[in-house]
């Protein structure tokens, strides 16, 4: 059965952490089902890719403003984490059915969640329409396969990391941003024209209702049950 851990809010170096626990424990055990995670963010926290320099970001500011920066064990590019629902997604991969393909991974998972979001009446897709140049490239404004999008604007942002045979894949659904605090810890203006968030397509919605739309479609998508 897979495992799932509820959604919880906590800092930025534990939310990381816990992600890489996870990874190692299902490696250790041989997990042969996915371990579902969702989680958020308390205080605030800058996520930057594990390729990726602290060099364009504020940290004097983070500092000021109580946000925390960490580095996350995935790829991608910088991400302030605030008023969202995280998910991550552990399996090995064989148990997908395509999983030894990066790119096809991360569409055989997005597509659990397009049809979980189907559940809230929200229609997603792979991808996004809208070109952005960032100078410092914010993840939430550069289009990529990893990405899922309502109606041409990005809403849910992924990272993927492997190791001995097994896939973390974790991702930020936003609810809302504040692009002046963006602006500030990126250093550089930015177009918000290709990103949309929960509550503009349907401000009713909570997180538990992405949640449980998440979970559904994962259900349903890969057959499993949750312990």
């Amino acid at each position: 059965m897979a495992k799932l851990i509820d959604y919880k809010e906590n800092n930025g170096e534990y939310n990381m952490s816990f992600d890489s626990q996870l990874l190692d424990e299902a490696i250790n055990e041989n997990r042969n089902e996915p371990i579902i995670r969702f989680y958020g963010w308390n205080p605030p926290c800058v996520s930057l890719g594990r390729n990726q320099s602290f060099e364009h970001i504020d940290v004097e500011f983070c500092k000021q403003n109580g946000i925390d920066i960490v580095k996350r064990v995935t790829g991608g590019r910088g991400l302030l984490h605030d008023n969202e629902v995280t998910y991550s997604f552990i399996c090995p991969i064989d148990f997908l059915r395509k999983g030894e393909s990066v790119i096809t991974s991360y569409k055989e998972i997005s597509s659990a969640i397009i049809e979980g979001f189907k559940n809230i009446d929200i229609e997603l897709e792979l991808g996004g329409s809208k070109k952005v140049e960032a100078s410092h490239d914010y993840c939430m404004l550069i289009s990529t396969g990893a990405d899922l999008s309502h109606k041409g604007k990005k809403l849910i942002g992924s990272a993927q990391y492997r190791k001995q045979g097994y896939i973390l894949q974790h991702g930020s659904v936003l609810f809302n941003y504040n692009l002046q605090i963006i602006e500030r810890i990126f250093q550089e203006k930015n177009n918000n024209d290709c990103i949309t968030y929960i509550e503009e397509i349907n401000p009713s919605l909570s997180r538990q209702d992405v949640v449980n739309a998440m979970l559904k479609g994962f259900k349903e998508y890969f057959s499993i049950s949750y312990v």
